[in-house]
Parts: structure tokens; C-alpha cells; sequence
């Protein structure tokens, strides 16, 4: 079935969830920080679904207290499953959504780019080797796997470590096939925070690997990563930098906003002082090596996106004919150069932004430690 049959086959299903408009998609605003308490809030930025194009309109506020910055009014369940990256078309898993080929899906041109923007294999094994100087593990879970290229990746440094691979939705296709490939040895469906109780105690390494933003308690996430880790394993996580001058240069352009799939963006001196109240000691903290050089190269396709937006969606009343769809693609081809020029200049800039405050993420590798 092409495209185009599965977005005339959709249309009705959601022109009826959008009967009543965007409200129901969303939970009441809160008038209080969810990591402090504080009322002292501050709008951060208003945006739209860039992505997909999908209606409705989203915030993200600062606590000025505490610099916490959150989705307020965040999604409601329902909300979750209508915006859900994928559900326009098809099902997609958590950190492969962004393998659409160009021009193809809502907001496929976009999603290629930011596909191809995923992080060096240099980069992308930085923390592993970090944490290899502790010892080799014997087990590692990786939440939010995806298709487990990141284990398939850290075992050029620890061949002989066990890795697991936990999807962190409910039943993400990409983890049977990193099964089936054997990047990882066994899969668990489900949340880390339902699944805590049954693997508790059960690694030596936790990874979290651009996955607290996407969930709706990172502090439940934190309390289950303690569960599963054995005293003096080791919690890695890498997540997006909302102090990076990058993220208020570029406002909603910024990659990592990406509204409305990420509630929560965790400042670096908040999320180590939780895990010292958990029970962790810090042993490494990184700005720079995480960074993915791709902030320019997202922006511009996303402002493309806003620009040639995919005429043929499945929450549009009416069809658009093939004549439309055949100049958005060749438009995009035309703006290919400028995607070409953007994403050299990531690349070319990169020592010199992660050396000025405008890196894009940060990395924490902490150690829980035994009770008292």
C-alpha cells in the first residue's frame, strides 16, 4: 500500500479525534515547577508540531528558580498517542522514526535529515570508553534502544560485556530486530519504571542515551535506574543541554525541542544534585564531546518543512492533488545545496562551538553506591 492509500485510509479516523479541536489532547496548565515546587515560571518558547505538521499549539516554560524547563500544558494520554512520531503513516520506534527517505511521510524531509544527523561513531562511544576505565562490565541494559546501534557500537570497546536492550514504549518493532541481528542478547518491552521491580539488581551499566526528555517523570526514571543497578554499577546518560547558547539562538528551530514528542529538559546542576539525593556519586561529567553537529542542518529543514509542507496529510479535510506533491519534492531537491552548506558548517564549527558554551548536550556518568 503507497502513501498515498494509507493517508486516505487514516483521514477519517482522525478528522474524528480532531472533531472537538486540540483540547483533549492536552492535560490543565500547571502553575508550579514539577522539579522544585516553584511558582515562578516563565514562558520559554511557543511553538507547533514542525515535524509533522499535525494542529495544535505547544509551550515549553522555565522555572526561574531552579531552570527547569518543562511542557506546560504537557500532553495528555490521548495527546501522546495522536502525536505520537510515526502515527500518521506508520509505526515507527522511539529512535527510528527519523529514517524516512527524503521527501516521503509527514515531515519526512526533515525526519531524513535529522536521521543523518545522528552522532559520529567517535562520539557516540566517548562515554563507553569513559566508563571502560572503571572496569568491563559484565551486563548493560540500554534504555530506549531503539534498533540497539548503540550496543552494537560500544562492543568494539566491550566485547565481552552482555548487552540488554529495553525499548521504553509499549513494544517498539525496532528491538526484535536488534535481536534477531544480535546487537543485543535479550529485549524488554515496556517502561523501566514498570519493569524496575523484576530487574532489579541485575546490571552493571544503565544507559540513557537521549531518553529523559521523552519521558513524563525523569525522576521515576532516575529511582528505577537505581533499582536495576547493582551497588557500584554505573548510570551513563546523555541528554539534550538547555543551558546551550544554541538552544536560545536557535528557540523552536533547535533540534532538541522537537514539541511535542519531549516534556522535560533537565538542567546539568539539577540532575546532579538528584542523583547525589539518590544515592549516586558523580564521577564524570562532559559538554563537549556529546555534541551533535546538527543544530544548523535541523534548522534548516525544519524552516523548509514549515515552508513546503507536505500537502497530503491525513488530518487535512481534503486530498491535495499529485501536481502539489510533485512540486513540494522538486522544491526540496532545489533546497538541497543549502542543507549540503548547513550541515558542513556543523561539522566544520563544531571544535569551535563546544569550546564557546553552544554544544548541544551534555553526559554524566555517576556510580550508585552501596547503602549505608
Amino acid at each position: 500500500m503507497d502513501l498515498a492509500q494509507q493517508t486516505a485510509e487514516r483521514r477519517p479516523a482522525c478528522l474524528a479525534r480532531l472533531a472537538e479541536g486540540t483540547e483533549p489532547f492536552h492535560e490543565p496548565r500547571r502553575d508550579d515547577c514539577p522539579w522544585c515546587g516553584s511558582h515562578r515560571l516563565r514562558v520559554r518558547l511557543r511553538t507547533r508540531d514542525l515535524i509533522q505538521g499535525k494542529p495544535g499549539h505547544f509551550t515549553l516554560a522555565r522555572c526561574a528558580d531552579c531552570a527547569h524547563t518543562f511542557q506546560n500544558p504537557r500532553l495528555s494520554p490521548e495527546g501522546q498517542e495522536f502525536y505520537r512520531l510515526g502515527s500518521g503513516r506508520q509505526d515507527l520506534g522511539h529512535r527510528d522514526f527519523w529514517r524516512q527517505d527524503l521527501c516521503q511521510g509527514a515531515g519526512g524531509a526533515a525526519a531524513a535529515i535529522l536521521t543523518r544527523a545522528r552522532p559520529s561513531r567517535t562520539r557516540q562511544l566517548a562515554g563507553v570508553r569513559a566508563l571502560s576505565r572503571t572496569g568491563e562490565p559484565e551486563s548493560w541494559l540500554d534504555v530506549g534502544t531503539g534498533r540497539a546501534r548503540f550496543p552494537a557500537a560500544a562492543r568494539e570497546v566491550l566485547p565481552y560485556t552482555a548487552f540488554d536492550g529495553l525499548d521504553g514504549l509499549d513494544g517498539d518493532p525496532g528491538l526484535a530486530e536488534g535481536v534477531r541481528r544480535g546487537r543485543i542478547e535479550e529485549a524488554h518491552h515496556g517502561r523501566l519504571t514498570d519493569l524496575a521491580g523484576r530487574l532489579a539488581g541485575r546490571y552493571d551499566v544503565l544507559s540513557m542515551i537521549h531518553y529523559l526528555q521523552g519521558r513524563p517523570d525523569p525522576r521515576a526514571e532516575l529511582r528505577a535506574a537505581r533499582t536495576v543497578l547493582r551497588p557500584g554499577g554505573h548510570l551513563l546518560i546523555e541528554a539534550p543541554d538547555p543551558e546551550s547558547r544554541s538552544a536560545q539562538l536557535l528557540g523552536k528551530w533547535w533540534a532538541s525541542y522537537r514539541q511535542p514528542h519531549h516534556p522535560h529538559f533537565v538542567p546539568l546542576a539539577n540532575l546532579c544534585r538528584e542523583l547525589d539525593e539518590l544515592g549516586f556519586t558523580v564521577v564524570g561529567v562532559d559538554r563537549r564531546t556529546p555534541h551533535v553537529p546538527s543544530d544548523l542542518t535541523t534548522a534548516c529543514a525544519l524552516l523548509l518543512n514549515q515552508l513546503l509542507p507536505d500537502p497530503d496529510l491525513p488530518w487535512r479535510p481534503r486530498p491535495q492533488g499529485a501536481l502539489l506533491l510533485r512540486l513540494r519534492r522538486t522544491a526540496w531537491w532545489a533546497a538541497v545545496p543549502l542543507l549540503v552548506l548547513a550541515r558542513a558548517a556543523d561539522a566544520l564549527l563544531a571544535p569551535l562551538l563546544t569550546r564557546t558554551g553552544l554544544g548541544n548536550a551534555y553526559r554524566v556518568i555517576a556510580r550508585r553506591e552501596p547503602e549505608a
